[in-house]
């Protein structure tokens, strides 16, 4: 298997992915109750973006499908949480 620039892609856009579960579980034990912390919207975009810039590459419709309705439940989150922010700040 060549090593490409597609291939590092795939696998860092999975890091990224995988990596807000941690941050979602550290930030739980931390709070002692379920925390959804800012980070994981932001990893999820990260990681969403990528896997399907790599699931273009490689044509596959169903992986397409599946990242590209998980970035809008992404950007609708994160929209919702600037939301709230500003609302506080007033």
């Amino acid at each position: 298997m060549e090593i490409n620039f597609w291939i590092i892609l795939g696998l860092l856009a999975q890091l990224c992915f995988f990596s807000r579960f941690l941050i979602q579980w550290i930030a739980t034990e931390k709070n002692k109750k379920v925390i959804m912390p800012i980070a994981f919207w932001y990893l999820s975009l990260t990681g969403g973006l990528g896997l399907l810039a790599y699931s273009i590459h490689i044509k596959d419709p169903i992986f397409i499908l599946g990242q590209s309705i998980g970035i809008i439940i992404y950007l609708r989150n994160l929209m919702i949480e600037k939301k709230d922010k500003n609302a506080i700040k007033k």
